[in-house]
């Protein structure tokens, strides 16, 4: 197993929900953490305070991945302040509910190109300093990769797509890198779930509970050091995905 001590992460969506708790279990485990945000600015701010604070090396990049031309941007900012780079967390993404009726060409190009799109070209724009260190990428995948939720099927699609963008990589990319993912249940409710909702989640969970960010966050330091472990997509549910 790898030692994380002294090396570079670079979190995407780092400021809130899942993406902070990963950057906070980075910056436990001793790596450097290049903690991404677009529009979540004092979060993100906030978020390197504290980490600084408790003696980490955390700096925060801005950056729109829905733009094109930003994944490129982003990791040679990154490269250029740390000098290298051992872990690239893909977990920017966003997640509406667009039933299919409703669904428009602008929900499902936006949710294809952050959620799709932003992490193929951010690997590839880290392969080359990844290729130096023999580091490796994580992708948040879902749960919903595997199932169908009639509520979100653009989310679902580019879900299932980043599964097989991660076993593309890993083969393309072996050996030097390794490319993972990691399928969350529900650890985080969707913004607006009521009650009911969060109740019904657990009475259909083996395990019996909703999990939390940090669950997803130990997840990545085990995909981050296991170095004989790649074209795997790890799932962090509770045992959801094997209920009848």
């Amino acid at each position: 197993m790898r030692d994380l001590a002294g090396g570079v992460a670079l979190v995407t969506g780092g400021a809130h929900r899942v993406g902070r708790a990963i950057v906070e279990a980075l910056a436990a485990a001793g790596r450097r953490v290049a903690s991404h945000y677009n529009s979540a600015s004092d979060e993100a701010d906030q978020l390197v305070a504290q980490l600084r604070g408790a003696g980490s090396d955390a700096r925060a990049f801005g950056a729109d991945l829905s733009d094109a031309a930003a994944p490129a941007s982003l990791v040679a900012q990154v490269v250029d302040a740390y000098g290298q780079l051992d872990v690239l967390v893909n977990s920017a993404a966003v997640m509406r509910r667009t039933p299919v009726a409703d669904v428009t060409v602008d929900q499902w190009d936006a949710m294809f190109a952050l959620n799709l799109r932003a992490p193929f070209f951010v690997a590839q724009a880290a392969w080359p300093a990844l290729r130096k260190t023999h580091g490796c990428i994580v992708n948040m995948a879902d749960l919903a990769a595997f199932e169908t939720w009639p509520a979100y099927v653009p989310h679902t699609i580019t879900k299932a797509g980043v599964v097989q963008l991660t076993r593309a990589l890993a083969h393309a990319m072996a050996p030097e890198v390794r490319v993972n993912a990691i399928a969350p249940g529900a650890v985080l409710l969707p913004e607006g779930w009521d009650e009911a909702s969060r109740q019904h989640l657990i009475d259909t969970t083996p395990l019996e509970r909703i999990g939390t960010p940090a669950d997803v966050g130990e997840a990545v330091l085990y995909l981050a050091r296991a170095d004989y472990v790649t074209g795997d997509v790890l799932v962090v549910d509770g045992g959801r995905h094997v209920r009848t």
